[in-house]
């Protein structure tokens, strides 16, 4: 298998992925819905969390509720067998009032079982930008990190567009699947980013380690030998990663599940990137350096 001399098929097929992404959220968008499903902690809101309802209560009666009092459904998840989160827009203390007595009234709950949480718009936007910024600052700390560790500025570019191309698949899952957008989200892109980055420093290695030991080959034959030669630890060390969050998916309660389903995708492009882009990247940096090759 020659995966720099496909390259070009493997990068087809993540630019698809990227643009079924962003085809997604543009159709989101126009549909009303926004390019994502952002939670309150990303564009403020109120949170009431109703504990201790029954086991046979049903969130088509929320619903109601919640559209008696504001005229809008809000975002209803049922959180174990008994209780229920809603989330809406902000809402002033007349309304959470409302809200609170019809939900006692009808399920017989007592007052201290509803929590109330409300983030402004200055919170919501201080989170969007440092998302950005923790994002921003990860990538720029591995590419200082791979350049000076492989003394190499090529292996630190190629790591860091593979990155930012897994970025974009687990935005993209955000965007099909409708995941809230809320704080796990920083967690797990930063999860993925770092072990993307994991994956691809074992290739590299091993292709610092084979110029070295082949040095009068080509770049490409060394860097598809090195790729062959670490891909069943990367595919090994994925599988195992991966059946323990789709685990965690499968069994998990809802925001969990929540968590768990951008990681399981993270982990399956961040494989595909360490071992299908990674090493075509710094093979065509490495071609353009060198330029053209001239015949004898």
């Amino acid at each position: 298998m020659n995966i720099i001399k496909n390259k070009m098929i493997y990068f087809i097929i993540s630019i698809a992925v990227i643009l079924i992404g962003i085809g997604f959220m543009a159709f989101n968008y126009s549909n009303g819905n926004g390019l994502f499903n952002f939670d309150i902690q990303f564009i403020g809101g109120t949170s009431i969390t109703a504990n201790n309802l029954g086991e046979g209560f049903s969130n088509d009666d929320i619903s109601n509720i919640i559209s008696e009092v504001i005229n809008e459904e809000g975002q209803i998840q049922r959180v174990g067998d008994t209780s229920v989160n809603i989330k809406t827009k902000s809402l002033d203390d007349t309304q959470i009032t409302d809200i609170k007595n019809k939900i006692r009234e009808k399920y017989g709950i007592e007052d201290n079982t509803i929590e109330v949480t409300t983030i402004s718009a200055t919170i919501s936007g201080e989170m969007q930008e440092k998302a950005f910024l923790a994002v921003a600052v990860s990538c720029i700390a591995m590419l200082i990190y791979v350049s000076l560790r492989f003394r190499d500025f090529k292996i630190g570019a190629s790591c860091i567009i593979a990155l930012l191309h897994d970025a974009l698949i687990v935005l993209a899952c955000y965007a099909i699947f409708r995941i809230p957008l809320n704080n796990s989200f920083i967690a797990a892109i930063l999860t993925v980013l770092g072990y993307s980055i994991n994956a691809s420093i074992v290739i590299f290695d091993r292709l610092r380690e084979n110029k070295r030991r082949l040095g009068s080959r080509d770049s490409e034959n060394v860097m598809n030998i090195s790729i062959k030669q670490s891909m069943r630890r990367s595919l090994y060390t994925s599988l195992t990663t991966f059946f323990t969050i789709l685990a965690l998916y499968i069994f998990g309660v809802q925001s969990v599940k929540e968590f768990a389903l951008p990681i399981v995708v993270g982990i399956i492009c961040g494989t595909y990137s360490s071992v299908f882009l990674a090493g075509s990247l710094w093979y065509i940096f490495d071609s353009f350096k060198k330029g053209p090759k001239r015949s004898r």
